[in-house]
């Protein structure tokens, strides 16, 4: 008879082993090797690199303790999490092109530092605080300049980590501008060299649609809105044909141009390479009035078109089909500046519902495809709210999600 090693039948032996494959087969999944693995996909997600062995155990037991959030924030305590993750988060928002192959700048480290401190700050305020962050007095950088952007070139090549040398300082003090011109990261040096240069600041409202509304001017298009707000240099009749403005320039510029009022006191000055405002008793050559002179540009296109005198903006798409961006009721849909306006755009539903978005693709690495995906991002942007706008709730939620990937 074949005998095993331990002097018992062959059979018995065999038979002994099933049982043993049996039992460790019933085991819960998340007592083995799953908890850990989802430990460390929940890492890489958000930070990009393999966690310490002493993180990794602490997220895996939490991960079996059924509480997967808390590996997810342990996992946002990386450095890399602020000088990669959420670098390259945000600097697609910060020039036109959207590549996020840019030096660090005011706006993307305005960014940073207010997820970094999303328990105290709400993500809304991004569009209109007097907020600006800046690299610590300690690293003996360049200091802030609204004319360059040295500080953070410096900052970054410093490989310090943003996590704990961003400092937040009131943007009205490091910069020119008065406390009631401040809007968070639209009045950043970054922003406005983008997309102030030239024109009318229309590129300014499209891109920040875009980067934080997820919506372009062509979803949103509404002819049935009133014309009385678009101003003279935007052509009636492009090409000699009136039919091209009615039928479809107009459904951009009734609602756009009642918005880009807001930035009316704005420009961005190319030789000094910084923010153009016109404060409070300014008078601007072109306008007679504290108006840009752009805002005066091809004003023989349609000479009975708006005339620009104020900073005043109304929010046309509160009614018609645009309604669903979910504008705040509780606010008055109309203001002076580019402050306020930020406000009515950072707490519709749209913007809530796109920070959520991009975060999912961030850390998943996908946009969301299915009715799966689509329920999560739903729940997330509730979520959103609830904490009072925590952007690391939101990238926590989504590597939770996207753990099992």
């Amino acid at each position: 008879m074949p005998i095993c090693s331990n002097n018992k039948p062959f059979h018995r032996y065999a038979a002994s082993l099933l049982s043993l494959a049996l039992c460790l087969t019933l085991l819960p999944t998340g007592a083995w090797a799953e908890a850990r693995e989802q430990a460390q996909r929940i890492h890489n997600r958000l930070a990009g690199v393999p966690p310490s062995a002493a993180v990794l155990d602490s997220m895996e037991a939490d991960i079996q303790d059924d509480n997967a959030l808390a590996a997810a924030f342990t996992a946002m305590e990386n450095s890399a999490f602020y000088n990669v993750t959420l670098k390259n988060y945000a600097t697609p928002w910060t020039n036109e092109e959207q590549t996020l192959f840019a030096p660090l700048n005011d706006y993307t480290a305005t960014v940073i530092g207010m997820i970094r401190d999303s328990d105290e700050i709400p993500f809304t305020q991004i569009l209109s605080a007097d907020l600006l962050y800046v690299g610590s007095p300690s690293l003996g950088l360049t200091p802030y300049s609204m004319t360059n952007n040295s500080h953070y070139e410096e900052l970054e090549a410093s490989g310090a980590s943003l996590k704990d040398e961003l400092v937040a300082v009131p943007q009205s003090t490091a910069t020119t501008l008065p406390p009631d011109a401040t809007a968070g990261v639209l009045t950043t040096r970054a922003n406005a060299r983008a997309f102030m240069t030239a024109g009318t600041n229309r590129a300014q409202f499209r891109f920040t649609l875009l980067n934080q509304l997820c919506t372009d001017l062509e979803q949103i298009k509404d002819n049935t809105r009133s014309f009385d707000r678009i101003p003279q240099d935007a052509s009636r009749s492009p090409g000699g044909d009136s039919r091209i403005f009615f039928n479809s320039c107009a459904g951009c510029h009734t609602g756009m141009d009642p918005m880009i009022q807001a930035f009316a006191y704005y420009d961005y000055d190319e030789a000094a390479g910084r923010i153009d405002y016109n404060g409070a008793g300014t008078i601007d050559p072109d306008t007679g009035s504290r108006v840009q002179g752009k805002y005066r540009i091809n004003a023989d296109n349609f000479k009975d078109g708006y005339i620009v005198i104020d900073d005043n903006w109304v929010n046309y798409w509160r009614q018609g089909p645009n309604s669903l961006l979910g504008w705040d009721g509780t606010l008055p849909g109309s203001g002076f500046g580019a402050k306020s306006m930020g406000v009515e755009l950072a707490n519709s539903d749209a913007f809530a519902s796109c920070q959520v978005k991009k975060s999912f693709k961030t850390v998943c690495f996908r946009a969301p495809g299915n009715s799966a995906d689509r329920a999560q991002v739903a729940a997330m942007t509730a979520s959103f709210k609830t904490s009072g706008y925590n952007m690391k709730q939101v990238f926590a939620e989504a590597a939770v999600y996207c753990m099992g990937d």
